[in-house]
């Protein structure tokens, strides 16, 4: 069984990944960590070296990796759904939970640490609220597509436990 974690950049998809895998006994991956491990170099240098359309392919290879693996909680990257058909991939292969944020909560989140994350990194606050609007409207299509969606503010980890033991039984 794999689960795939979605949903915006700072939305808490490794955290509540790391948490919903021990509670239920699972393996944990993290997608971001699984290339900087393959490719051996950090995403802000993968992006400043070879820029964003490599990290796609880079990243839509790592994940189809992914589909070899069993029991685990993978957290995806904020775009990874949104590329490719890496949605339909993710769902012919696993349960996909969308960790629904509003953009105000995310700005909160990231604002604070964006020098780490290449795509925001030297934004001022208000292009980068502007960013996570204008993205979260166009990603929504792909992340609303998941087999479970949850509210990310306030995330019982417990609770999505039991929501995916049932979906996984159906």
């Amino acid at each position: 069984m794999l689960i795939y974690l979605i949903g915006f950049m700072g939305s808490g998809k490794t955290s509540a990944g790391e948490k919903l895998a021990k509670k239920m006994g699972l393996g944990f991956a993290d997608l971001d960590q699984l290339i900087e491990q393959k490719l051996k170099k950090n995403l802000s240098r993968i992006f400043e070296e070879k820029g964003e359309e490599f990290f796609r392919e880079a990243e839509q290879k790592q994940l189809h990796a992914t589909f070899k693996m069993t029991d685990t909680v993978i957290a995806c990257g904020g775009g990874t759904p949104c590329y490719f058909d890496n949605m339909a991939q993710m769902k012919k292969h696993g349960k996909t939970v969308y960790i629904r944020l509003a953009a105000g909560s995310i700005f909160h989140r990231i604002a604070p640490v964006k020098e780490k994350r290449p795509l925001i990194a030297d934004m001022p606050d208000l292009p980068l609220m502007e960013y996570i609007i204008r993205e979260l409207d166009k990603r929504s299509f792909y992340y609303e597509q998941a087999d479970i969606v949850v509210k990310g503010e306030d995330l019982n980890t417990e609770e999505l436990a039991g929501i995916l033991r049932i979906a996984l039984k159906s």
